[in-house]
């Protein structure tokens, strides 16, 4: 850090772990008054982790200047000979994350109507990301645009047969269903691949403000409307029914509606969102297969072993919708 000139130039460095698991740990670095984050793969993680890491970076780099609320990129170093694992340094954001206790802050928690900016916020979020200039920012190989939705089904069922432990009602009719289909249109932006409450930091106090989007694993540049639909595939049908309390891992009663959401994301991002269809039940397609993995590696991982129920109801979800469905395209 010194010799990068970073600020706290000779200061003592304080380290105090935030979180982290077996793909990625968080601490956060104060020297004097200044302040970052420190982000890198634990000893155990894959080496592919260190590329990961890397493929982070260049993504938060990428959002300096832009209107996307993202964590400030500091400095990174790929040269593993100084902590074992490449790593990167951001700014500390002092804002707070629905996953803490999982449940809202006040004054989200006792006045529903402010709760309703956080769902508009979480939504503008990709909205503003989906617009970002990414040949601009250098990112033309950051994934590969061309042929993305001819490769989803074919990619993600030769993920699920490498896996497969079971056979999953509904996903043969899902999957054929996707073959038969095609958005209506692909502009190729910027997406981060599992955008959710629980990838956000809002700031404290209202309205609603998000303050950062964060963990940039499955970030890639693709097919923003997949990040939409990834948002909503589980969002209630209606938002003031009880069950919108334990539906998701977050309290929903009182939320917009998923057709507000999907209306704000259009309004914010100038994208059309008419094929929507398409892309949920793509959503839940590809969420079934992905938790199957992780159910299929369970072991005594309870956490992973809840998935079990989970996968067969969302893979029948995506075969029941897409049996519905009235998208021609």
């Amino acid at each position: 850090m010194d010799e990068a000139d970073l600020p706290g130039k000779g200061e003592p460095l304080d380290a105090r772990f935030l979180s982290g698991g077996t793909q990625n740990e968080i601490y956060e670095i104060v020297r004097g008054e200044s302040t970052c984050v420190i982000r890198l793969p634990p000893a155990a993680a894959p080496a592919t982790r260190d590329e990961g890491i890397m493929r982070e970076w260049r993504i938060i780099e990428a959002l300096d200047g832009t209107d996307v609320p993202h964590t400030k990129a500091i400095a990174a170093c790929s040269d593993t000979s100084v902590l074992g694992r490449s790593f990167y340094l951001m700014g500390f954001v002092d804002g707070w994350s629905p996953m803490n206790n999982k449940q809202w802050r006040e004054p989200f928690t006792s006045d529903p109507e402010l709760r309703k900016g956080l769902a508009y916020q979480l939504a503008e979020g990709i909205a503003l990301l989906s617009k970002v200039d990414w040949q601009a920012k250098g990112l033309q190989d950051l994934g590969r645009p061309d042929g993305f939705h001819e490769r989803q089904v074919s990619r993600w069922t030769r993920f699920f047969d490498r896996v497969k432990g079971r056979d999953l009602e509904g996903m043969d009719e899902a999957t054929a269903w996707l073959n038969a289909h095609k958005p209506l249109d692909f502009i190729p932006g910027l997406m981060h691949g599992d955008y959710q409450f629980a990838n956000v930091m809002f700031k404290d106090g209202a309205p609603a403000q998000l303050d950062a989007i964060v963990d940039w694993e499955m970030g890639t540049v693709g097919d923003p409307k997949l990040d939409l639909a990834w948002m909503v595939q589980g969002w209630p049908e209606d938002t003031n029914a009880p069950e919108a309390a334990t539906s998701s891992y977050v309290d929903l009663q009182g939320m917009p509606s998923r057709e507000q959401m999907i209306d704000h994301y259009s309004e914010v991002s100038g994208r059309q969102v008419d094929d929507l269809d398409y892309y949920l039940v793509l959503a839940k397609w590809k969420l079934a297969i992905v938790l199957e993995q992780g159910f299929q590696r369970a072991g005594d991982n309870h956490q992973l072993q809840s998935y079990g129920p989970l996968v067969p109801r969302l893979m029948k979800e995506a075969a029941d919708f897409a049996e519905s469905s009235d998208y021609a395209s």
